[in-house]
């Protein structure tokens, strides 16, 4: 081979690096086609979210802070009754009450399944953990509507239906995504921590409480934000057990409604461009911010965790 066919030899691109080219340009055209996607559902909500207030000229005020909810009635003043105050505080509540009944009951798991019993706890309780994650919501909004409304109502009088039922539906719906999260936080914790805190003489246990959980505390703080995201997001099991009356809560058994239960229920009786769709699109556009508000705050624990673990 002479000269000049060596140099244009060494000139062409190899297989490799065709194949090289090749895959990073589908990489590149999934990544552009999911942004294109991700930036069209956001643009379609939120234009369809702010016709409320700007084809229909509902104040941002009243809305939030309204307490009536009945988008093809006008008020006394002319205004139509869009107050989507109930369904906001009844959605937080139902979330942040199913955080706290599933918070402990996630990290016992956890700590059972790494640091306990490795070996038993991780084959009994991930097979169960599976099973949970794997049922549907249907079934467990059935089973909250057979079983837990009918023991609220029996305890504690009323019709059963309300925050407390859609809580304990909510705590075995977001238990199996605490518990993972967790137990992926506690196996991240380097060994050589837990061998030095017993060389110091410490018992397992405050090895367990001071070094472990402590070390793995943003990861647990960052499952139980994704809990509550998953929590905040659900419709149809909640749906099915919190009476879904637009109403003020009074009370944990007295029924109320969420802004999923509301879509649900009422999207399919409404034609697109009225009041009372657009209204349901602003409810929609609440839940868009509040996942972006999820995200942003598992991005910051994140950040905090590993400065803190660089520190």
């Amino acid at each position: 081979m002479d000269k000049d066919n060596i140099q244009v030899h060494l000139m062409k691109s190899s297989k490799a690096t065709r194949e090289d080219y090749f895959g990073k340009t589908i990489c590149y055209l999934c990544i552009g086609l999911i942004t294109v996607l991700v930036g069209c559902i956001l643009y379609f909500i939120t234009s369809r979210g702010i016709a409320t207030f700007t084809q229909n000229h509902v104040k941002l005020g009243q809305f939030l802070s309204g307490t009536n909810w009945n988008p093809g009635v006008l008020d006394s003043h002319g205004n139509p009754e869009v107050g989507a105050l109930p369904m906001i505080v009844t959605s937080f509540g139902v979330t942040i009450l199913a955080a706290l009944v599933a918070t402990p009951f996630a990290i016992g798991m956890a700590v059972f399944m790494t640091e306990i019993s490795p070996k038993r706890g991780t084959k009994l309780l991930q097979s169960v953990t599976e099973l949970l994650v794997g049922i549907p919501s249907v079934v467990y909004g059935f089973v909250g509507l057979s079983v837990i409304v009918p023991t609220v109502r029996h305890i504690f009088g009323g019709t059963g239906f309300g925050i407390l039922s859609g809580t304990l539906v909510l705590f075995v719906i977001i238990l199996p995504t605490v518990t993972s999260l967790s137990v992926d936080s506690l196996r991240a914790v380097p060994v050589h921590y837990r061998q030095a805190s017993l060389a110091l003489g410490a018992t397992r246990w405050q090895t367990i409480r001071k070094v472990v959980l402590k070390t793995a505390t943003p990861g647990i703080l960052t499952a139980i934000i994704f809990g509550m995201a998953r929590a905040f997001g659900e419709a149809l099991a909640v749906q099915m057990v919190i009476g879904n009356a637009v109403l003020m809560p009074t009370s944990l058994v007295s029924p109320s409604s969420t802004l999923t239960s509301q879509l649900t229920t009422q999207i399919g009786n409404t034609v697109m461009g009225t009041m009372q769709n657009n209204a349901l699109w602003s409810l929609a556009l609440i839940l868009l911010l509040m996942s972006l508000v999820f995200n942003l705050v598992v991005r910051v624990i994140g950040n905090w965790g590993k400065h803190k673990y660089e520190s």
